[in-house]
């Protein structure tokens, strides 16, 4: 099957200091629900029938341990596998049966170039209707990583997955798998570690709702309400408790191979950044911070610290 390919991206897989207080966050600000509970992990979905959207695993440092995948059926699972060991590309182990808790599946784990994780899965178990809730997140839309090398991990997910290119500018390429405008971004800067993670809202009364929603309860907007340039979709930016940056979006363009993609010279002519209504403003230093990945690390330095002194008594 030589034309395997992903079909959608399905949910994106965190470690995180304290389960408790992310698990409150995701729940009760972020507004997801749990499915699943298990030991150290947790899932929680979104409204629409996607079995969760992220998972929480409490471990020692804040990480990305992956970037789920679809795949439309198995024997597409295992040709990726195949094509992937074939490519060079580092494969954990080959296609299994996943964990239950998770909603099962058939899949496999690998990492990209420059050592993402990422997991490609079948036949996942999926809710039986969706939630009527506009102030709610439906699905994880995109995923934004840092890369020190794009276009090296632009032509990975491109050859090896299948995706296909929607956009370059100075700061991103931009990949789809999905007839969304993009699944996926590669940032240019320190890799690899997580950009950010966009969930969809329905409508931007939804979107204002639910980052309303943050506000009360003390998590102000880092960087929008804008509408950005490639994707044209309304964002706006919040750090959740790990230092990751989740994003509210909506309204991203619909996009099939009629598409025409642009170099980043074109991107530019546009004067379409930072914000197609130049209203958002530039990022601010904070935001360039979390975005980069930065502040995960000082959670990280700052967890150790507390570890330690602990140990010392």
């Amino acid at each position: 099957m030589t034309n395997a390919r992903i079909n959608g991206l399905r949910s994106v897989e965190l470690g995180v200091h304290d389960l408790k207080v992310s698990a409150e966050f995701y729940r009760k600000v972020w507004a997801l629900d749990e499915v699943a509970a298990e030991g150290d992990t947790i899932h929680l979905r979104g409204t629409g029938r996607d079995h969760h959207v992220v998972t929480l695993r409490e471990r020692p440092r804040a990480a990305l341990l992956g970037v789920h995948f679809s795949a439309p059926d198995r024997a597409t699972v295992d040709a990726l596998h195949a094509k992937a060991k074939a490519l060079g590309a580092k494969v954990a182990s080959a296609p299994a049966m996943l964990e239950s808790s998770s909603g099962g599946g058939y899949g496999f784990r690998l990492s990209t170039p420059e050592g993402h994780p990422i997991c490609i899965s079948a036949d996942v178990t999926a809710h039986a209707s969706a939630i009527d809730d506009r102030s709610r997140p439906t699905k994880l839309t995109h995923v934004v990583l840092n890369s020190a090398d794009v276009p090296a991990q632009t032509e990975f997910f491109l050859d090896v997955l299948g995706f296909k290119w929607s956009d370059s500018t100075v700061m991103m390429d931009f990949v789809r798998c999905c007839s969304d405008h993009h699944s996926v971004a590669f940032a240019r800067g320190n890799g690899p570690s997580l950009n950010h993670m966009a969930y969809e809202m329905p409508n931007v009364d939804g979107l204002m709702r639910g980052a309303g929603r943050l506000r009360k309860s003390g998590y102000e907007i880092m960087w929008g309400v804008g509408r950005h340039g490639p994707g044209n979709n309304i964002f706006s930016y919040f750090v959740e408790p790990n230092g990751f940056v989740a994003e509210y979006t909506t309204e991203v363009d619909q996009v099939d191979d009629t598409y025409v993609p642009h170099e980043a010279k074109w991107w530019q002519e546009q004067n379409l950044f930072p914000c197609r209504w130049n209203m958002a403003g530039v990022p601010s230093e904070l935001a360039r911070k979390a975005m980069g990945g930065e502040l995960v690390e000082e959670e990280n330095v700052r967890c150790e610290q507390i570890m330690a002194r602990a140990l010392s008594r």
